[in-house]
């Protein structure tokens, strides 16, 4: 494209005002108000243009003045700029619209409407909201988010089902609703137009379209409908798209799809139309493109077996296949797309010899291309002989070689009168060639769209449809050829037609506010429609040239110069080209190239090329075109073998005689235009809606927006034309009630009149002087472009003085309180300041007087002590020097006498030296001398002694030795010692004896026996020596192995001691650990069975909750096929009346309880069905049998399943039964109590076995040996411990069990004692009472009530007394039960404290104790049981003998009507049991006229006001019961039956009545609670007296009627829950949201062209004060009618519900509700609710929780959103919304004010990540429709039946009391 930003800015700041003459119309310059503006304003923001943003936003930094050239302004980023103004046009740059508008959900509504407002605001609301659809006038656009949103669920459709298009943000969904509301409303068809570039997101949101479409209109089972479109999907795509320069899978051409409805609007079928095939693709791709899919599939399997015989190979092989240069797109595998691609034809329909057949075709062409001509002369060519291609063409096509290689080289003229062959150049047979693949394509590809609409087709008569049109949008590449030129002059005939309507609703809009009209001109494309179409126009000088025997593309353009340029403004030529032209287009202009335009126009097939195809032997090929004869064009709107589907189809142009014949020799434009006349046929027969998809980025970034891409598609899609046509008049529009909401405070008081119209009139006139600005019409006023900015401007002044103001006066008042404050503080600081001040001058004084006194004596002191140092230092010097001359004189007299005595004994000492050196050497002499006499002896005695001295050798050295070890054995042993000491005795007594030998040697020698007795005693002891040594070697072996031992031992218990150390510090830590452990599990045991308490008990509700709500939805969806099942029974009854058609849209899931349901009537139905079933049989063809079919599938489903629940039923009734008999066979008055005291005894005597093997297994353990390993982690001791312990863990974890069930069955019961709250409102009473005229029946009523509230009175304190004791043994047992867990708990703690072995025998005793007490227990119980049983068998007795007694009196009894006679006793006492009360007597012919009185022709009003609440179910017990007493079993199953199919008739009648539902719920109820209380069963008379206990029913269990009328009641329940929700659904989003409940606070923004009027005129009643008078009267009928409490909080809490649902549901849908102002009025909208609950005392029913969501939101929109605390706080606060619902409620906040700041990107994106982690569901809106699960608790009645009355006013005089 070469036209750059400046001129685009030039000519959209010029629009056209008429067809000639061009003058700005749109707000973009600063003529009038703007002028004004900015002169005042110096700070004016200003758009520029841009080359990159495209445009940019500025400051004025200077005041313009007329005249100005430049224009001084700054940037966004803080750059000055100088802004030159065009010199010639003078044109300012358009004005920014205010913050307060940006974001908008419409564009219309902005106050400047400009290209760059336009821009601005979707860029906002596509990057910072993540909004993707945005309304301009009657367009939505949509921009492609590249990514999954969670907007088009289940949800989101029925948000937007049934609701306006301006009430909600702009959605797809939207402009579906519109178009079939529209449909069913105006009866007219109804068109979608989705266009935009390839990749923008058409095709999907024609498929969300589809979709809504399927969900809506109630058709569920036939959604198949769009799965076959989205099946066919991957079929059109392989052949009709392509890879282009912008998008790798462009559809190449447009689809028209039509979704048919019947009469009731639902969808049936649908069918497709294909426009505009880009037939030239098949021969010829420009560079970087590609071919269409099917072709590189074919080709990237070709090595797939079956399909060898197509001969195919890679892409670059194939000329049509190899031009453009990219046979591969990245990221697509086409050999995958292939098997997707024969996947869809399958589903479809198309088998696989037909999809062989396809591909053969296509082969085929792919051969065909490479057909190659060699040129004989200019006028002549030939292909040579057997040529490959053209033989596999041949081949694949079944025809004859030699016929298509002449035809393709020949042509046939005719004239005449005879014909010619002529061959033809190279290039015509290449062009006919081309032509001839084209053609097959062409066949090829209607023919499978015929075949993908016999696969959508639907046999059912089509009333109306919807049409979805998918086409491309206005393209302009670098070289635009004849393709591009289609494209383009369709893109401006669908302008022309958008322009028209556009238009049309401007005018109609005018019209009907009664404003003047004054002709809006606009833009027209009529001249560039003319240019191409008309007389001598493009396409008829084409034509025209193609008729000419040398015609050629130069030829053509020379004309089209001639005959248009410089005559046509729109028509030009290239400066430097003579092959080319210029069209200016609406959206730009378009330079085309004319190389190629004649062969693409012409397009000649040869006549006999296509009947040598028609003889193929191959049979699909002569099908494509068996049926050409008939279609008006290859690319015909009417396809071949179509049948129209639309109620007013399009009439297709009458065929000339003679014409079919030789259609194909049409040309292509003329086809074309012929097709797209069709086309806008039926576009204008239909009512159009426009979606223009706009594609953000061509790299699929998720919401990311390239402006340059994004503006270049608004403005080819005519988004900015619908901006010039609303700028060109009035295009603000303002309801007098908004207006004077936004702009009250531009009033004064005295302007404010009660005439809203005329108040805004008279302020406008004060405000905008010129009268030209605005009109007003009859509901709005219409404003010119700008004013409303100015309005903003004025409205924002007001504001920000009022602010000022406020800020003054509260800063002023602020500062002085603060000066007021601070002077105080002055005052106070300086009295306390002075005080201090003298205080311390004072202490001054004080201190200063005190000072002189301590010099005083301090100076005294130190004289003083300086006098005692001196004196005490002088006697100190004389004492020491004194000492010193002593001390001196002392040593030198001490040394003296010291030298003295050392003299002295010197000279001893040197005196004794001598004498022992003499004396040394005499005795060494001696000791020679005798040495030598000794070794004389020695010698001797050797011979004797020789074994001795050789011992001796040997143990030289050793004594030292043995003495050592002598020692050391005496220190061991007391043995050693004595023998040592003997030892040294001898040693003694022999030195003695030596010395006196040597003494008396000369005696010795002379007496020699002496000597002799000396030598023997000598001998002796050596002998003795030498034992004692070897005895000391024997000891000393003994003494080393002891040692040995000794250190090995010592070895030993050191480490044994320091592994016993170890492990006793093992055992402490460990036994410390698990004390500890003991300690912190048993806590987190405590906390952890809490905790699992709580969740479990949720987890059971929650699962209770589902299994109800499955079970209640089954009895919905049951009743909802009984209802469908009467009404098509009705309609094959009534089929002769045909309805007229209306449009009734209703709820798909809506049900209703009108089915009747019998348990009695099996026979009789199936007796009655033939009958039934023949009246209709002659007209079943009308009906819709599939439908019905499928419904009597699901009938026979549900049959199914109740069957089986049927058979689950019957087998627990078998199993109570077989219980029963057992218990029967026991003795009779012998009841569960004693039952199951016998089997506590059992359980109890089992445990107490247990516990004995266990105390034995203790025992066993302690008498094995006791060593150390003995208490080891794995010794049997230990692991006998950790055995009690876990069965005193398992033990505890019983008691608490049983501690659960207590509480769980306290829970029940306290729900079940629940006091009945009947207490009627006084001013609900006193409306009623008003509406009674007679006097007595207000005292009647008076008197009722007043007996009501006694009897209630009773009830209760007699429930509250019984329910108060069961409470308190409850608490006793709990406490008991607590009281023995804590005592476990600590015997348990204790023992894991003891030492092992003690831990063992306390565990033993404790176990002692506890079996002893527990055996005491037992015997205490079985002597209560032996006391119980005696005392029941004296009972048994008496009653035995009292029923002898009555059957011999009935075997005596005469008369057989009598049930019980004593004839025998004087007294009646039989009498007396056969006078029964409460009970009511009536005939069996009686039935129908007590349903038909009691049921079927109540009035409720007059029952619940005269009448005590529940009275017709009494009644009805009543009847049951004397059936019962009778034992008549077919009367008792059919009243039931008739009672059941009573109600639900009328419920079926006046089912929309609240409060006929409401009654007979209550009533309903009421008789279920009585058949429970008097059904004889032990648990349901806990509350009885002892008379009611009398009246229980004697004969028959109605078990299962009791669960009938329970299902029945949830019908009913639900039922009423669709009355409460149709009834409040209108108020809901007025009163909570749209309605001011504080006036003032919040102003209505400008909303655009899609007002909220319809919804104002209609809801804009409902308020608040509506809901609440509404539930008020909701709540004053339940209490009327006796609703029980419980149920009554069930309902509220519903209701509730709804409103919360419907009204966040709401909010998240619209961006206009998110405000801080909108979040206070909600919040205080809650309050008034929740003050409500508490006003009624239902503040404990739910209700408040279920708005939780709501009140979350509204404080979401009210808290700071800026940093990471508030992030924090509102990721802690929001715990009830969603993590979707968070992000969508910052995402649409919306400043209402100025003053208010947006959400940051960045503040969204902490939010998201902060909650990553949350678990929660990704659906954003909240279930509206769910509906809790309803429970019945059992609520008894105090009231005794035989006090009840039957009053004269039902007509029930036929029954009576017996």
């Amino acid at each position: 494209m070469k036209s750059s930003c400046a001129d685009f800015l030039a000519k959209k700041l010029t629009p056209h005002l008429h067809v000639h003459s061009q003058e700005p119309v749109i707000g973009l310059t600063v003529k009038t108000v703007q002028l004004h503006l900015i002169q005042r304003t110096q700070y004016a923001r200003v758009w520029i243009p841009d080359p990159e943003e495209v445009w940019k936003s500025a400051e004025l930094l200077k005041d313009y003045k007329p005249g100005d050239k430049v224009l001084q302004l700054r940037l966004e980023e803080g750059k000055d700029l100088e802004y030159c103004l065009d010199p010639k046009t003078k044109e300012l740059p358009p004005l920014r619209n205010p913050d307060i508008l940006v974001g908008e959900n419409d564009l219309t509504a902005l106050s400047y409407l400009h290209e760059p407002a336009v821009l601005h605001n979707l860029k906002v609301r596509f990057i910072d909201s993540k909004l993707i659809y945005t309304y301009c006038g009657i367009v939505l656009v949509a921009i492609n988010p590249y990514e999954q949103l969670p907007i088009y669920g289940e949800d989101i459709i029925n948000a937007y089902s049934g609701q306006n298009m301006g009430d909600m943000d702009p959605h797809i969904f939207a402009v579906a609703e519109e178009a079939y509301k529209q449909m069913a409303r105006d009866e007219r068809n109804q068109s979608i137009i989705v266009s935009g570039e390839s990749g923008a997101g058409k095709t999907v949101s024609a498929k969300y379209a589809m979709r809504y479409f399927a969900t809506v209109s109630g058709s569920a089972s036939e959604a198949n409908v769009e799965e076959k479109v989205l099946a066919s999907n991957p079929i059109m795509e392989s052949i009709g798209n392509a890879k282009t320069t912008r998008n790798d899978n462009s559809s190449r051409f447009g689809k028209y799809i039509e979704i048919g409805f019947d009469k009731r609007y639902r969808i049936i079928g649908a069918n497709m139309r294909t426009y505009l095939l880009e037939k030239s693709r098949v021969v010829f791709q420009a560079e970087e493109e590609r071919n269409y899919h099917i072709f590189y599939q074919l080709c990237a399997s070709a090595a797939l077996p079956e399909f060898k015989t197509l001969r195919l190979g890679n892409a670059n092989y194939f000329h049509y296949t190899k031009q453009g240069g990219s046979p591969v797109i990245d990221g697509i595998d086409d050999a995958k797309e292939m098997v997707n691609t024969r996947q869809a034809c399958t589903l479809l329909g198309i088998s696989d010899s037909y999809q062989m057949g396809i591909f053969r075709i296509l082969a085929g062409i792919l051969h065909l291309g490479n057909v190659e001509f060699a040129a004989r002369d200019s006028d002549s060519c030939t292909i040579p002989p057997k040529h490959d291609p053209l033989t596999i063409f041949c081949d694949l096509m079944g025809v004859e070689y030699e016929e298509m290689a002449h035809w393709l080289c020949h042509r046939k003229l005719a004239t005449a009168t005879e014909t010619y062959i002529k061959p033809v150049s190279k290039l015509h047979a290449i062009n006919a060639r081309d032509a001839l693949a084209k053609h097959i394509y062409a066949n090829l590809f209607n023919w499978i769209v015929d075949h993908v609409n016999k696969a959508l087709h639907s046999t059912v008569k089509q009333h109306s449809f919807i049409g979805v049109l998918d086409i491309y949008g206005f393209e302009t590449f670098e070289i635009n050829s004849f393709e591009q030129f289609c494209i383009n002059y369709a893109n401006e005939k669908l302008q022309q037609q958008f322009n028209m309507h556009v238009f049309k609703l401007e005018q109609e809009e005018y019209m009907k506010e009664q404003i003047p009209w004054t002709l809006i001109d606009f833009y027209d494309n009529q001249p560039c429609i003319n240019l191409i179409e008309a007389k001598m126009g493009v396409l008829d000088l084409l034509d025209e040239e193609c008729k000419m025997p040398k015609g050629s593309d130069d030829t053509w353009a020379q004309k089209l110069y001639n005959t248009h340029l410089n005559k046509c403004a729109l028509f030009e030529k290239p400066r430097l080209s003579n092959k080319a032209f210029i069209i200016k287009h609406f959206a730009d202009k378009v330079e085309y190239q004319c190389e190629g335009f004649l062969e693409k126009n012409k397009d000649t097939v040869y006549e006999e090329q296509i009947k040598v195809l028609k003889s193929s032997k191959f049979k699909l090929l002569p099908e494509l075109f068996q049926d050409e004869e008939k279609v008006i064009s290859p690319t015909s709107a009417t396809s071949s073998g179509r049948v129209p589907l639309s109620r007013t189809p399009v009439k297709p142009a009458k065929a000339r005689p003679g014409q079919t014949s030789k259609e194909h020799k049409k040309t292509v434009g003329h086809q074309f235009r012929n097709s797209l006349h069709l086309l806008m046929e039926t576009l204008n027969a239909t009512t159009p809606h426009y979606v223009r998809c706009i594609k953000p980025n061509d790299f699929k970034f998720p919401f990311t927006f390239d402006e340059k891409r994004a503006v270049q598609q608004l403005r080819a899609c005519g988004v900015l034309e619908t901006i010039r046509i609303s700028a060109a008049g009035f295009p603000s529009r303002w309801t007098y009630q908004e207006f004077f909401s936004r702009y009250r405070v531009l009033m004064k008081q005295k302007d404010v009149l009660s005439d809203r119209k005329q108040t805004c009139k008279n302020v406008l006139e004060k405000l905008i002087l010129d009268k030209d600005k605005y009109q007003f019409g009859k509901t709005k006023i219409f404003f010119r472009a700008g004013q409303v900015a100015y309005l903003e401007k004025i409205r924002a002044d007001k504001l920000r003085a009022a602010c000022i103001r406020i800020q003054k006066t509260i800063r002023g008042w602020l500062m002085r309180k603060k000066y007021m404050r601070m002077r105080r503080a002055a005052i106070t600081i300086q009295r306390y300041v002075r005080g201090y001040q003298a205080r311390c001058y004072a202490k001054f004084l004080r201190r200063t007087r005190a000072a002189i006194i301590i010099q005083k004596f301090q100076r005294m002191y130190v004289v003083r002590k300086r006098y005692q140092c001196m004196r005490d230092a002088t006697i100190a010097l004389q004492a020491l020097l004194r000492g010193y001359l002593v001390r001196n004189k002392y040593q030198m007299m001490l040394r003296e006498h010291k030298s003295i005595i050392i003299q002295k004994h010197v000279r001893g000492w040197l005196a004794r030296v001598h004498y022992r050196r003499t004396l040394k050497a005499i005795v060494y002499l001696q000791c020679c001398y005798r040495r030598m006499m000794a070794k004389r002896e020695l010698k001797k005695l050797k011979i004797e002694a020789r074994s001795v001295e050789r011992y001796k050798k040997l143990h030289i050295g050793l004594e030292n030795k043995i003495m050592q070890l002598q020692r050391k054995i005496d220190e061991q042993n007391k043995e050693y010692k004595s023998l040592l000491e003997k030892m040294n005795n001898l040693e003694i007594t022999y030195s003695t004896e030596t010395e006196k030998l040597r003494s008396d040697v000369e005696r010795l020698r002379m007496s020699e026996e002496e000597a002799k007795n000396a030598t023997n005693r000598v001998l002796s002891l050596q002998e003795e020596i030498a034992k004692l040594r070897k005895e000391l070697q024997q000891t000393q072996t003994e003494k080393k192995t002891i040692e040995e031992w000794a250190d090995k031992y010592k070895h030993e218990t050191e480490q044994l001691v320091s592994e016993l150390k170890e492990q006793n510090t093992l055992l402490k830590t460990e036994k410390e650990e698990l004390n500890r452990r003991i300690h912190d599990q048993a806590k987190e045991i405590t906390e952890t069975m809490e905790k699992k308490l709580v969740e479990e008990t949720k987890q059971l509700e929650l699962d209770l909750n589902d299994e109800r709500l499955r079970y209640q939805n089954l009895l919905n969806e049951f009743s909802r096929l009984e209802e469908r099942y009467d009404d098509l029974k009705d309609e094959m009854n009534l089929m002769v009346s045909i309805p007229k058609p209306g449009h009734k849209r209703t709820d798909s899931t809506h049900s209703s309880n009108e089915s009747e349901y019998t348990f009695s009537s099996e026979i009789t139905e199936a007796e009655d069905l033939p009958l039934r079933m023949e009246e209709p049989s002659e007209k079943k063809a009308p009906l819709d049998m599939s439908l019905f079919l499928k419904l009597q599938k699901r009938v026979t489903e549900l049959e199914q399943e109740k069957q089986s629940l049927q058979d689950e039923l019957d087998r627990k009734e078998e199993q109570a039964l077989r219980a029963k008999a057992k218990e029967e066979e026991r003795p009779p008055i012998r009841g569960a109590e004693l039952e199951y005291e016998s089997l506590k005894r059992q359980e109890l005597e089992s445990e107490n076995k247990k516990l004995k093997n266990e105390l034995n297994e203790l025992q066993k353990a302690l008498t094995e040996t006791r060593s150390p390993e003995v208490t080891a982690p794995g010794a049997p001791a230990y692991r006998v411990l950790l055995d009690q312990l876990t069965s005193v863990s398992e033990e505890l974890e019983v008691r608490k069990e049983e501690v659960l069930i207590l509480r769980s069955q306290l829970v029940s019961q306290k729900e079940a004692i629940q006091p009945k709250n009947t207490m009627t409102d006084s001013t609900i009473l006193l409306e009623d009472v008003q509406k009674m005229k007679d006097k007595g029946e207000i005292a009647q009523a008076y008197i009722g009530l007043k007996e009501t509230n006694r009897l209630l009175e009773s009830q209760l304190q007699s429930q509250k007394k019984s329910h108060e004791n069961e409470l308190e043994s409850l608490r006793g047992e709990i406490q008991s039960l607590k009281e023995e867990n804590n005592r476990q708990q600590q015997l348990l703690a204790q023992n894991l404290q003891l030492p092992p072995e003690a831990r063992i025998e306390a565990s033993l005793q404790h176990e002692i104790t506890r079996l002893t007490n527990e055996n005491l227990d037992l015997m205490e119980q079985l002597e209560k049981q032996d006391k119980t049983v005696r005392k029941l068998k004296k009972q048994l007795k008496v009653f035995a003998k009292k029923i002898g007694e009555l059957e011999v009196g009935q075997m005596e009894n005469i008369s057989p009507g009598q049930i019980i006679d004593e004839p025998i006793r004087p007294v009646n006492i039989p009498r007396k049991e056969k006078d029964f009360q409460g009970m009511l007597e009536y005939k069996k012919e009686d039935e129908q006229k007590l349903v038909k009185n009691l049921i079927l022709e109540l009035k409720p009003r007059g029952v619940a006001v005269n009448l005590i609440p529940g009275l017709p179910a009494y009644i009805l017990f009543m009847c049951v019961r004397h059936a019962d007493y009778l034992n008549d079993d077919q009367k008792v199953r059919s009243l039931l039956t008739s009672t059941i199919n009573g109600i639900k008739k009328v419920l079926k009648k006046r089912g929309d009545d609240f409060e006929t539902v409401s009654f007979w719920l209550s009533n309903t109820c009421r008789f279920l609670h009585c058949l429970k209380q008097y059904s004889g069963e032990e648990g349901f008379m806990k509350h009885n007296t002892p008379r009611q206990n009398e009246h229980c029913l004697t004969n028959f269990d109605l078990a299962e009627y009791r669960q009938v009328l329970s299902d029945l009641a949830i019908q009913i329940y639900q039922q009423l829950v669709r009355v409460l929700e149709n009834i409040l659904q209108p108020m809901i989003v007025s009163g909570m949201l749209e309605h001011e409940t504080i006036q003032g606070v919040s102003g209505v923004k400008p909303t655009g062209l899609r007002k909220r009027t319809s919804s104002i005129a209609d809801e804009g009643t409902y308020t608040l004060d509506s809901i609440i008078r509404q539930l008020n009267s909701f709540h004053s009928v339940m209490c009327q009618h006796g609703m029980d409490p419980e149920l009554i909080k069930q309902v509220v809490k519903q209701m509730f519900y709804i409103i919360g649902a419907v009204t966040l549901n709401n909010l998240l849908l619209r961006k206009d509700m998110c405000s801080w102002s909108k979040g206070m009025q909600i919040r205080y909208n809650v309050s008034q609710l929740e003050e409500w609950l508490r006003d009624k005392n239902l503040m404990n029913s739910g209700a408040k929780e279920t708005l939780e969501p709501l009140i979350q939101a509204a404080q979401l929109l009210q808290v700071k959103k800026k940093t990471d605390e508030d992030a924090e706080a509102i990721c802690s606060m929001c715990n009830a919304l969603t993590t979707a619902q968070i992000v969508k409620v910052l995402n649409l906040y919306t400043p209402v004010n100025e003053f208010e700041e947006r959400v940051l990107v960045s503040f969204i994106r902490t939010i998201q990540l902060r909650l990553r982690d949350r678990k929660d569901s990704p659906q954003l809106l909240m279930d509206a429709k769910h509906i809790f699960p309803v429970t019945f608790p059992f609520n008894p009645s105090s009231l005794a039946l035989e006090t009840i009355q039957i009053p004269a006013s039902l007509g029930l005089g036929f029954i009576s009391r017996v």
